[in-house]
């Protein structure tokens, strides 16, 4: 067989995400023949830089797909639910970043942390990445379920506004900017009579001066679809089909980095010093826990960085099996493009000239 390396085609390459992405396949190492760059007719003709080269971006057509090895989708779950079996009945291995396909039976849902075997077994020649909430928290607490043997998790996510894509930063800035300077936030209902109708939203409320709690969309008896996704894809990742899980998901006026509280309860007792070894040697993890000297994650310390950072790690002080901890990982990162990048470079290392 002759060595050579695979192709790519980046779906979705103009988007907040495809834009991470780019930069993603400049910065690792280069495992790519020949890199296409695909988008909606409105965005073909365009030229964007690609590891210093200048690349012509294709409209989103069946042809895209021809000769291309791995196609990595980068949009909305409408344009992934059509077009990603087009491009695997082409041959191409297709890693997905939307919602379609985590939780069919006969696609894997990969984290190469935690599961890279898993994306070598593609019946549909579909690899899905999880939900950037999911993937905030999964590398963390795979890694101490491997040594503890986890049970159930309680987790609330404070969610920043670029989950919603760049219609939700704007929103947020848009907000910001009216609320400014104001006195608004001390009166019950002020700041969303102040801003009425003036922006154009995709939460349900205010998010500048205000938190959100719901994420996503209704996934019947009160839960946000969000919530359903921690939990259904906590399960397929680790291989746990009952793992109790509960999580609350809420937005708030931050523009990149998700945060989250999480009390994980696990099968045998559990030592914070352990639990800092398995953290600060776990693959992408950083740990950064001294909050006697300030030293814990916060969203404007992590955002453009890769790691899930872990601190506030603590024993439950009424249940010796159970871990809280406070993490924080970029949504736009391993939350979504880095994730997808990692499980194509797994992919491309099946290809001899990789």
């Amino acid at each position: 067989m002759t060595a050579r390396r695979p192709s790519l085609a980046v779906v979705g390459a103009t988007g907040a995400i495809g834009g991470v992405m780019l930069q993603i396949l400049s910065q690792h190492a280069d495992v790519w023949g020949e890199v296409g760059l695909v988008a909606s007719p409105r965005s073909a003709g365009r030229k964007l830089t690609v590891r210093g080269e200048e690349i012509e971006v294709l409209a989103l057509t069946e042809d895209v797909f021809d000769g291309v090895d791995v196609a990595v989708f980068l949009v909305p779950d409408e344009i992934s639910a059509r077009w990603a079996p087009v491009a695997a009945s082409k041959g191409a291995v297709v890693v997905d970043d939307s919602a379609v396909f985590r939780m069919a039976d006969d696609v894997p849902l990969v984290v190469p942390e935690i599961n890279s075997r898993a994306a070598r077994i593609r019946p549909r020649g579909i690899v899905a990445s999880p939900s950037c909430t999911t993937l905030s928290l999964i590398v963390a607490v795979g890694a101490l379920h491997a040594e503890f043997g986890l049970r159930e998790l309680t987790v609330s996510s404070y969610q920043a506004v670029s989950g919603e894509g760049r219609g939700g930063v704007a929103a947020l800035r848009e907000e910001m900017a009216q609320v400014a300077g104001t006195e608004l936030g001390t009166h019950p209902g002020d700041v969303r009579r102040a801003l009425g109708t003036s922006v154009d939203t995709p939460f349900a409320a205010p998010v500048a001066l205000n938190v959100v709690p719901w994420a996503g969309t209704d996934a019947g008896d009160g839960w946000s679809s969000e919530e359903r996704a921690i939990r259904d894809e906590s399960r397929k990742i680790l291989g746990l089909p009952d793992l109790k899980v509960a999580a609350t998901c809420v937005y708030v006026p931050v523009v990149s980095t998700h945060s989250m509280s999480v009390h994980a309860t696990f099968e045998n007792e559990v030592e914070v010093d352990r639990a800092h070894e398995i953290l600060a040697t776990a693959p992408g993890v950083v740990l950064f826990d001294d909050p006697a000297a300030g030293d814990f994650p916060t969203p404007s310390d992590v955002v453009g960085t890769d790691p899930t950072w872990v601190g506030r790690v603590r024993r439950s002080l009424d249940d010796p099996y159970a871990l809280d901890m406070f993490l924080c990982g970029d949504n736009l990162r391993k939350g979504a493009a880095l994730n997808v990048a990692q499980i194509a470079e797994t992919v491309a290392a099946e290809f001899p000239g990789v």
